[in-house]
């Protein structure tokens, strides 16, 4: 498999923790996660995983992203997705263009292989969401959608979509119903407890399976430190 090798840069304001301080307690909840999902279920492979929100600014991308380098991490090879059709950021992130991408690819205008780009991370790989279309979600619902994560899991050991909020549009509802396992992440102190639950419905309803909650920006006292960290509970 001859994978583009453009390398990345990623952006300082956005700098991915778990990439640039491996050993720092953020990173080690996201390590925690990481193994949560791994063993979040025994019968059935969870290899695409989408990674959504109840509203904006969140930390869903920033949770996807970070989960991305820690399974790459392993010595996995793993290709994160734009999936965020509308407001995409995994190009501003990595500080690549946006020309070709995701519906590149939904709509064949160019192959998987060709459009994904190597990060500077050890087998990670990224594809940005590409020219924004009028259509979304008849893009994720299309046949073209079924394909491309058969596709991606051939190609890659993790697939993990960074996609809108939930309450704001459908996107994520008709992803969540295609991937092996969905994470919600949650803003402490921020996220309502009623948008919580309807995101956790809206999920039921297209029979989307809910791996767990990220409480994202819980802040923990620890020896006159505070850390800023994600934990994760199961549904």
């Amino acid at each position: 498999m001859a994978l583009k090798k453009k390398k990345t840069t990623s952006n300082p304001s956005r700098k991915l923790i778990t990439a640039v301080a491996p050993k720092n307690a953020i990173s080690e909840q996201y390590r925690t996660i990481r193994t949560n999902i791994q063993y979040s279920s025994v019968d059935e492979e969870v290899r695409a995983i989408m990674v959504t929100s109840s509203g904006p600014s969140e930390g869903k991308s920033t949770t996807a992203a970070n989960l991305a380098v820690t399974f790459s991490q392993l010595g996995k090879k793993v290709l994160l997705v734009d999936a965020d059709l509308r407001k995409p950021t995994v190009h501003h992130t990595f500080q690549v263009n946006n020309i070709f991408g995701f519906t590149t690819v939904l709509t064949k205008q160019a192959t998987l292989e060709k459009t994904v780009i190597k990060t500077e991370e050890d087998d990670l790989y990224i594809l940005t969401c590409g020219p924004i279309p009028p259509n979304p979600a008849e893009l994720l619902s299309s046949k073209s959608m079924e394909q491309f994560i058969i596709d991606a899991k051939e190609m890659f050991d993790y697939v993990i979509f960074d996609t809108p909020p939930l309450l704001a549009v459908a996107d994520p509802q008709i992803l969540a119903n295609q991937c092996d396992g969905t994470i919600l992440v949650v803003y402490s102190e921020k996220t309502e407890i009623d948008q919580a639950k309807k995101s956790k419905e809206l999920l039921q309803n297209a029979q989307g399976k809910l791996l767990g909650v990220v409480l994202n920006h819980k802040e923990i006292k620890k020896n006159d430190y505070y850390y800023y960290y994600g934990t994760y509970g199961s549904k």
